[in-house]
């Protein structure tokens, strides 16, 4: 910061400060000296001056009303200030704007001396706005003119060449630079070489490299040198960084406060141990791994940095339990299912063990489900747990009719970053395929199956989300694959792949990119005895939208559809939000079932409505079959839930 003090010269060259009887008037203009109020107050109020008047309240009266109408207008004489800026546009123009003074007058009040002073001191600022970018040599014309009470300044700005980085010098140790968070924000640095110089960005990229030093374990890391060296008559910079990284911390143990569990219960949510390198990461993985279990209202991790000894960091994790039995319940509404109601309770913990149950029951206008599930943590850091359920489920969609119960037993636990889960399926059950509403189970091509099988099951499933109710970056991945022991316990054997992914991006601001897609294939020894859950259709709210719930797939001889063997469906959204609650989007969907290669995919588009409520993302879609000889007019499909 610069600052400037102007002395003004009197008339033998010394500024004097004037006596106070040459002030104002003063005692020469016939005036008494200013009284001290202390002393007033002892000597009483003072005498009038003889042959003065008393002053009257209408007197008094007059004197403030001429007192109201001299300052209305000075206030009426006073005017704003409008600014205009040509020659350069944003970020160049709003820095500009931003950092002369002249704009803070825009709604305020301003003399005519006071716009003087402030044109005087704009070409200076401007000039001081545009350093930050690199212009080092900007000049600026000006114009001042008032239009009635109101003042017009025009800064006409040339901007000149702006200043490029030629070379820099990073210094970093080389323990630090052999990690590679690290050498990424060293080669951040490094790739300004050739830039116009923007001291925004040498900041953040700096900044960077500080912060990945300390996220990595060097918490005693020093910046030595962090010079900008610029020679204007070049138009050139050299930007000069040096750290000295230290010591690297490493973990020590972490104390948990507050929990309900046996001791050593949630060492398995500890995604390190002691003497590991300290990690940001880390620390942030156990965080959303305790809230992640649900047990917990409140999880406050805390590294003891300023108490590290011999470059050992322990951690204290501070714990308050949630409400242990949780019950929901209430309507629901979904074009796939109709409109339902949903109650469940669930038991948090139902022991000192982390066991979990939770049992909920739905019945709606096309499904209705009562299910079952406990779930028994085991010990280990890789979130390990075994998972025992049972599951009925009556489903009605628009071509088939089912009900089948299922007995479930799993292994699920953490792997190299994915949810693996690994288990048992025994399903048996009656359906109907190929049936349409209203007609009855006699009707001639529906199809009447019974079946039994007992298949095993291993599926691989992780997402990625920078914000769990609204994704500006993410993408989710699930494979599974099926597979019946040949005939054993079953009436037919099977075996069955499949994949869904889902790519969320962000961009310009308010619009976001949604890529979704799924993928299946099934061998089986007797397709007429898989049950509907296990054939493939498209059509719905997560399908191929302008087209019912599982309406579209293979056909038998009488025209009715049966499912298929395979299955491809892929899609493409865009959404623009006018607010942060509330958006449209615009979507083509493309896919469908089919058996061998006979692969003829439905095209579905429309547009959807978005909104951000309290109870998560609701999404209002409207979509129509393109191009379709069978299917026309509008679908309605409306969808409550999670992006991923």
């Amino acid at each position: 910061m610069e600052w400037r003090v102007t002395f003004k010269p009197s008339a033998n060259g010394i500024c004097r400060r004037p006596p106070p009887e040459s002030r104002s008037g003063g005692a020469a203009a016939g005036r008494s000296p200013r009284r001290n109020p202390a002393l007033a107050k002892l000597r009483g109020p003072s005498p009038r001056p003889t042959g003065v008047p008393a002053l009257t309240p209408w007197h008094r009266i007059r004197r403030l009303a001429i007192a109201l109408l001299l300052f209305a207008g000075a206030t009426a004489a006073h005017a704003g200030v409008k600014l205009v800026v040509d020659g350069v546009d944003d970020p160049l123009k709003s820095a500009v704007i931003s950092g002369v003074e002249l704009s803070q007058y825009a709604t305020r009040e301003v003399s005519a001396a006071q716009v003087r002073r402030l044109y005087a001191r704009a070409p200076d600022q401007v000039q001081a706005a545009l350093r930050p970018y690199g212009y080092y040599e900007a000049t600026v014309d000006a114009d001042l003119a008032q239009q009635g009470n109101d003042w017009r300044v025009t800064l006409h700005i040339k901007p000149g060449e702006p200043v490029k980085i030629t070379a820099v010098h990073v210094d970093l140790d080389q323990a630090a630079r052999a990690i590679a968070p690290i050498r990424r924000a060293e080669r951040a640095i490094e790739q300004l070489k050739g830039q116009t110089l923007n001291d925004g960005a040498y900041d953040a990229a700096r900044d960077a490299l500080s912060g990945q030093l300390t996220a990595n374990g060097f918490l005693a890391a020093k910046l030595l040198t962090h010079r900008v060296e610029v020679t204007r008559a070049d138009r050139s910079a050299v930007i000069r960084l040096a750290w000295e990284a230290g010591p690297r911390y490493r973990f020590g143990p972490v104390q948990f406060e507050g929990s309900q569990f046996r001791d050593g219960f949630l060492d398995r949510y500890v995604p390190f141990k002691p003497g590991d390198y300290f990690s940001q990461d880390k620390l942030l993985d156990l965080q959303q791994a305790l809230n992640g279990a649900d047990y917990f209202s409140v999880v406050n991790v805390q590294p003891d940095v300023d108490d590290a000894k011999d470059g050992t960091v322990n951690v204290r994790v501070q714990l308050v339990p949630a409400k242990r039995t949780v019950y929901t319940g209430g309507p629901f509404i979904g074009t796939d299912t109709g409109f339902g109601l949903r109650g469940g309770v669930e038991k948090r913990w139902v022991n000192r063990l982390g066991h979990k149950w939770k049992n909920e029951l739905v019945v709606a206008q096309r499904l209705k489900t009562l299910s079952t599930f406990y779930s028994i943590p085991r010990p280990g850091k890789n979130q390990h747990s075994l998972n025992f359920g049972a599951n009925y489920r009556d489903a009605n969609t628009d071509t088939s009719q089912s009900r089948t119960l299922e007995l479930v037993g799993n292994d699920t636990r953490l792997w190299h970053g994915w949810t693996r889960t690994l288990g048992v399926h025994a399903l048996s059950g009656t359906f109907t395929v190929g049936k349409r509403s209203g007609e009855p189970d006699n009707a001639p091509g529906v199809d009447h199956g019974r079946s039994t099988l007992v298949f095993a099951e291993a599926s691989l499933g992780r997402k990625r989300g920078d914000n769990p109710t609204f994704v500006r970056k993410g993408w989710s991945i699930n494979l599974a694959v099926r597979s019946t022991a040949g005939t054993l316990l079953s009436d037919t054997r099977f075996a069955q792949f499949t994949v869904d992914a889902k790519w969320i991006r962000a961009f310009l601001g308010r619009n976001r990119l949604i890529l979704r897609g799924s993928a299946g294939m099934t061998t089986t020894g007797n397709f007429d005895a898989l049950p509907p859950q296990l054939r493939f259709f498209a059509g719905g709210d997560r399908s191929v939208r302008g087209y019912g719930f599982q309406s579209i797939g293979p056909t038998n001889s009488y025209g009715r559809v049966i499912g298929g063997r395979n299955l491809l469906v892929a899609s493409t959204e865009v959404e623009h939000y006018f607010t942060r609650k509330w958006g449209i989007a615009a979507f083509v969907d493309a896919g469908n079932a089919f058996t061998g290669t006979d692969y003829r995919p439905k095209i579905g588009a429309g547009l959807g409505v978005r909104w951000l409520s309290p109870v998560g993302m609701i999404r209002v879609d409207f979509g129509t079959p393109v191009h379709s000889r069978e299917k026309h007019g509008i679908e309605l499909h409306i969808v409550i839930g999670p992006d991923l």
